[in-house]
């Protein structure tokens, strides 16, 4: 015997020992009552780190705990492709190579990706039994198997015809680079000195009367489609229903009453509503019945349908169409001191979201 205990010999025969005997696969015809785990799948963005060692430990302690009081045990193992978490990993490979996805083309940049999956899935696999996982493996699973997809989407199409889900336009969090959708918990938000811009509005029946809304983004102005002020505030009562004339554009936009958006603090206590650019404003939109009006493109430019749409005036749609947000700022903020519209500029801190893969 040995002097000392070597963890590699020992665990890769013994665990060896169990697989040869089919000590961890399960069937329908065992006796007991069953007991399943299904691995919360791992993605194949790279290998496993503690917090999946901790994880896959509590899970086989589970398993086998259960097994010694003779259920009928199944712990089902597998890995997840990941999406566009995957995708930038293989990206950033491409890019060690002076090469991009658009390079390569697509029938290329997925053969790397699979090829990425077939090693970095290989690896987590081999991590998992070096653990000891007590997993069946004669089960194993990748998200993207055939038999898994057509279950998803079974079960989609039955929720649907079933009057459980529906399909809706909403407001989402969106990357121009990784051209995808975000979730909350993808978006980093940064803290940044930026700048808070009055501009004011003119009346549409008295066009040398105005209504000044504050805000840090002038260049979604052009996609106001109202502005809201606080129905129990008094500077703004008499003017509820009434309409302002849009800066820049040939279009009359109303002034509502809610007291939801509206914090009668901040700013000027009236506040521009740009359903298709702002979460808040999205649902103020909703509450009052205002049609949407959106901007950009999906690589984040100005758009020229959405300006057509918008009514933009000529000389500036000219001007901003497929121009960055910011670029398109300075253009606004130029225009608008020359209509003098603009009332002044503070300095303001603000957060800004960004896509935490890039």
């Amino acid at each position: 015997m040995e002097k000392s205990y070597d963890p590699k010999q020992v665990e890769s025969h013994w665990y060896q020992f169990w697989l040869e005997r089919g000590y961890f696969t399960a069937s329908v015809e065992a006796q007991g009552s069953p007991y399943c785990i299904v691995i919360p799948p791992p993605n194949i963005t790279g290998s496993l780190h503690m917090g999946h060692a901790l994880n896959a430990t509590v899970q086989d302690i589970l398993i086998r705990w259960r097994r010694m009081q003779g259920r009928n045990t199944l712990w089902i193992p597998g890995t997840d492709h990941a999406g566009i978490a995957t995708q930038n990993v293989v990206e950033k490979q491409l890019l060690q190579e002076d090469a991009t996805r658009e390079t390569v083309g697509r029938d290329r940049f997925v053969q790397r990706v699979w090829e990425w999956k077939a090693q970095s899935g290989g690896t987590i696999i081999e991590q998992l039994k070096r653990l000891g996982a007590s997993c069946d493996w004669t089960r194993l699973r990748f998200t993207m198997d055939d038999g898994l997809s057509r279950a998803v989407r079974e079960v989609f199409v039955r929720l649907y015809h079933e009057g459980l889900i529906y399909r809706g336009k909403r407001l989402i969090n969106w990357c121009p680079r990784c051209l995808t959708a975000l979730s909350d918990i993808e978006v980093q938000h940064e803290d940044i000195s930026g700048k808070l811009y009055y501009i004011q509005y003119p009346l549409a029946e008295d066009s040398q009367k105005h209504l000044t809304v504050a805000t840090t983004r002038p260049e979604t102005m052009l996609g106001d489609t109202g502005v809201a002020v606080h129905p129990e505030d008094p500077r703004y009562n008499s003017l509820i229903g009434q309409r302002l004339k849009l800066p820049l554009t040939h279009r009359e936009i109303p002034i509502v009453a809610d007291a939801i958006l509206v914090d009668r603090e901040f700013g000027t206590g009236a506040v521009k509503i740009t359903p298709a650019h702002d979460f808040n404003d999205f649902e103020a939109g909703l509450r009052h019945h205002l049609p949407r009006v959106s901007l950009l493109d999906q690589h984040a430019r100005l758009d020229p349908a959405g300006l057509q749409e918008a009514q933009v005036q000529e000389k500036i749609r000219e001007r901003i169409t497929g121009q960055s947000p910011h670029e398109a700022r300075e253009i606004v903020v130029d225009a608008l001191k020359t209509a003098g519209l603009l009332l002044k500029v503070e300095d303001h801190p603000m957060a800004l979201g960004r896509c935490y893969r890039c």
